[in-house]
């Protein structure tokens, strides 16, 4: 089991259930045909990428009856040179082997692609020497935000916020709907009290420094080129200095992992991507059952009478 296992909530089980349940709402005619012989299956990974999605893995198939047994930890980086790589071996009843056969293989393709895109973004912010938060967004698959939030935590990313509730993010139509910046922060501080982060969106300097003013803990800078972002985070940071404020300053939006580097400036605390979970290429994984040669057919009397 992963050390990140530890993470889940109880409630992703059911998930799993729920998941299952939608894929057989009725008769397995498949599963009939190949029947209950324990058989032995082997997980290849077919595509370079970092494995992500064990427990959920393993969760399918504890609720179809079969074990699993990993070769490989979860965040270990797979380069398949021949081909394919063997991962796991999952062991149980043919058909119950299958009934969980799709389901397990697409968690595990999406949430270690999402692991990979954050583990090579991570990488990146290293190399450059960059020391700030690589974030994903609440851009996630609808009822598959857990598997894709933990893709980030293994890939090595912070997840953001998880959902509403975990921090305020004001963004335009927030600020359009109560009239500013400042009556939107006042608003927001009245309810989430003070163990509740509140961030700004804004879309010029003005807007950060009306953000500060009124109490943001974070100030988003979005939607800026890389040459109005740096002159921004410079000033910016001046006004925090001189305010004696400890705002943290986010870049987003339009930021891909082809243009990532360049916003990777000095000054920045936190850079989040919406690519991190839209778009992400997929892991390519496979289950194959062993393969056991069958005896060639014979008539009953060992001959035959033409």
């Amino acid at each position: 089991m992963s050390r990140l296992a530890a993470l889940l909530p109880t409630t992703f089980s059911r998930t799993i259930e729920d998941w299952l349940a939608e894929d057989i709402p009725s008769f397995d005619y498949g599963g009939y045909v190949v029947g209950n012989d324990e058989k032995v299956a082997t997980l290849f990974c077919k595509s370079q990428g970092v494995l992500a999605g064990v427990p959920f893995f393993d969760q399918v198939f504890q609720h179809t009856g079969c074990t699993v047994t990993w070769s490989i930890e979860e965040g270990a980086e797979i380069i398949p040179l021949d081909g394919k790589v063997a991962v796991a071996e999952v062991r149980g009843p043919a058909r119950r082997i299958l009934m969980g056969e799709r389901l397990a293989l697409n968690i595990l393709a999406r949430c270690s692609g999402v692991a990979s895109r954050a583990r090579r973004l991570r990488t990146l912010a290293d190399t450059l020497g960059f020391t700030g938060v690589i974030a994903g967004t609440r851009k996630t698959t609808p009822g598959f935000r857990l598997v894709e939030k933990y893709g980030m935590e293994v890939g090595g990313a912070d997840t953001h916020r998880m959902d509403l509730s975990t921090m305020v993010m004001l963004k335009d139509n927030h600020i359009w709907a109560t009239g500013s910046i400042t009556n939107a922060v006042k608003s927001a501080r009245s309810v989430a009290g003070f163990s509740v982060k509140i961030e700004v969106e804004c879309q010029s300097e003005q807007e950060a420094y009306e953000a500060i003013d009124a109490g943001a803990d974070i100030v988003m800078l979005d939607n800026f080129t890389p040459e109005a972002l740096r002159l921004a985070v410079s000033n910016v940071k001046t006004r925090c200095l001189s305010s004696h404020s400890g705002v943290l300053i986010e870049a987003s939006g339009g930021i891909t992992e082809e243009t990532a580097a360049l916003f990777m400036l000095s000054g920045i605390d936190i850079i989040s991507f919406g690519t991190m979970t839209q778009s992400v290429p997929h892991v390519d994984f496979s289950l194959k059952i062993a393969h056991e040669a069958s005896e060639p057919a014979s008539s009953a009397n060992g001959a035959c009478d033409f």
